[in-house]
């Protein structure tokens, strides 16, 4: 650590930071509890109450904290959000919110298409396929379980790609660039190895994104992206736009 980062820990308003952020992870500040006041909190560290404010509005910005106007600052929920109007690397997001991203590949190889995969891909029942199972970790705690089927006829090079090194979204980018892309979004009952996968607490649910994806007209991929329901939020939105009078237009946003 470097003398200038080492000071700057020391700083008042850093300091306070890290008695909040203790607090949230040791559990006894709970999501939706209400933190003390940049009063309080100046009191009790004597310090300026702009310094207090300043920690706040730092935690506030880093989706740490919210606040509410007239009513006060509370614990925010910190459970990362999976956009279901967009097709991301899940590298790329876990990256963006400053943490360690890293994976466990846990299947490889080639199968022979089940009548329902053959559906989905477009492809002819038994004709080969390529099949993966990963399960992607935030800072080392398992957030997602991808369970992918992917066209040989759009990605022939699949299976000898080291997926620890890259995901199969940032291949597939390159190698079949996303025409078009499906979502179904349901609540499952894990099974005793994806428990065991994705170190799930007895009896807890998870999320399950179906996805199917194109590229140049051809169906490329198939994948179950299976999240634990206390780890990670699905969403998205849109921007109404105002189109001419009798038409519809909508943007989505991330």
């Amino acid at each position: 650590m470097s003398p200038t980062h080492s000071a700057a820990l020391q700083a008042p308003y850093a300091r306070i930071k890290m008695h909040v952020l203790s607090k949230i992870d040791s559990g006894e500040w709970q999501v939706g509890a209400r933190v003390p006041s940049e009063h309080q909190l100046a009191a009790e560290f004597g310090v300026s109450r702009m310094t207090a404010r300043r920690a706040i509005l730092e935690l506030t910005q880093d989706g740490v904290l919210m606040r509410s106007q007239g009513i006060g600052t509370f614990v925010a929920d910190r459970k990362p959000m999976l956009s279901v109007l967009e097709v991301r690397n899940i590298a790329d997001e876990i990256a963006e919110r400053g943490h360690r991203y890293s994976n466990q590949v846990i299947l490889l190889n080639t199968e022979q298409a089940s009548e329902v995969m053959a559906l989905y891909l477009g492809v002819a029942t038994g004709s080969p396929v390529h099949h993966s199972i990963i399960v992607h970790l935030d800072n080392q705690v398992p957030v997602q379980l991808e369970d992918r089927y992917t066209n040989p006829a759009v990605a022939p090079d699949y299976l000898s790609q080291d997926f620890t090194q890259q995901t199969p979204n940032a291949y597939l980018s390159r190698v079949a660039p996303l025409g078009a892309a499906e979502h179904t979004v349901e609540a499952i009952t894990p099974s005793p190895e994806m428990a065991q996968w994705l170190a799930l607490a007895p009896g807890e649910a998870c999320l399950q994104v179906n996805r199917r994806t194109w590229s140049q007209g051809e169906v490329a991929t198939f994948a179950r992206l299976i999240h634990p329901g206390s780890r990670y939020r699905l969403g998205g939105g849109m921007v109404v736009l105002h189109p001419p009078a009798g038409k519809a237009a909508f943007k989505r946003v991330r």
